[in-house]
């Protein structure tokens, strides 16, 4: 069976013109997480839906990443409840936490691939560990998802330590999808990239939501990648959630904690670029396509 129908199985084509779903994939009731007498999370509550790209900011201690790794079961709140695809995190159990981890993926900001392994083997190796299929199946299936995040072929045979920063987080991504999850955990995706590789990977992040419907939770200090993809924002402060809802929403409140994203000199400018980019698809829009000579 060629790749791309594997790949695809579980998404038909008309996958794009379906409208989102308010289902709710991951849910967070009265959440508190404390380092001895640092409180980090005070009864956080939180909702992220169906296909929806919905991301966590917050200053530096504001418990965003302590929120991700409890949600992928790397560490668990003291109290509250994190329900993720239906499951009760709190009393799951290894055989179920196992099966539960096959339903997403998760993008480490530093890649976390292994230096001994080619790019080809760290993205098998979900397959070669959680499926019964054979080596030249799982490596033309590894091939498939370099390509699908825009890496060449020749790529797959290079080791981590051959690659720019840009093509670590690509492949990083492809490893994450390799089990065609239906929720990713995309940690500080476009951290230490250039302007331009940045950008490549908020493209990504769309694609891959658009192409196959996924459930996308970011953590992130990016405010370009945030105006580019995220449906809503949650800002975190202070232990709770001091905000929530789109940028453009956000961008209108007053609170402290909100304000400091918007009214630096980077916030500033990712919201003048989000600006030219509306003006620019705006101007698109209403240019009349000039008449046929006679």
């Amino acid at each position: 069976m060629p790749c791309s129908r594997w790949s695809l199985v579980r998404w038909t084509s008309d996958v794009r013109d379906e409208k989102r779903s308010a289902e709710t994939v991951i849910e967070l009731s009265k959440v508190s997480t404390r380092f001895g007498d640092h409180v980090v999370h005070s009864e956080v509550d939180l909702q992220v839906s169906r296909s929806e790209v919905f991301a966590l900011i917050g200053g530096s201690g504001s418990g965003k990443s302590t929120l991700l790794r409890e949600m992928i079961l790397l560490q668990r709140p003291n109290s509250g409840t994190i329900r993720v695809l239906g499951v009760d995190l709190q009393d799951i159990g290894d055989d179920e936490a196992l099966a539960l981890r096959q339903r997403w993926g998760v993008m480490f900001q530093h890649g976390g691939l292994f230096s001994s392994l080619t790019v080809k083997e760290n993205v098998g190796l979900p397959l070669r560990e959680h499926t019964r299929l054979d080596d030249a199946l799982i490596d033309e299936i590894a091939a498939w998802k370099l390509a699908v995040t825009g890496l060449k072929a020749e790529v797959g045979a290079q080791y981590p330590s051959e690659l720019s920063g840009g093509m670590i987080k690509r492949a990083s991504l492809a490893r994450a999808m390799a089990l065609d999850p239906e929720l990713l955990f995309l940690d500080e995706p476009t951290a230490g990239l250039d302007p331009d590789s940045a950008g490549g990977v908020d493209q990504l992040v769309r694609k891959l939501r658009d192409l196959f419907g996924l459930t996308i939770v970011i953590v992130t200090h990016d405010l370009d990648l945030l105006w580019q993809v995220a449906d809503r924002v949650a800002v975190l402060g202070e232990g709770k959630v001091q905000g929530i809802g789109s940028m453009s929403e956000l961008s209108q409140m007053d609170h402290p904690a909100v304000r400091m994203f918007f009214d630096g000199p980077r916030g500033r400018a990712a919201q003048a670029q989000e600006r030219h980019l509306a003006d620019l698809e705006a101007g698109r829009k209403t240019v009349r396509p000039s008449s046929k000579a006679k």
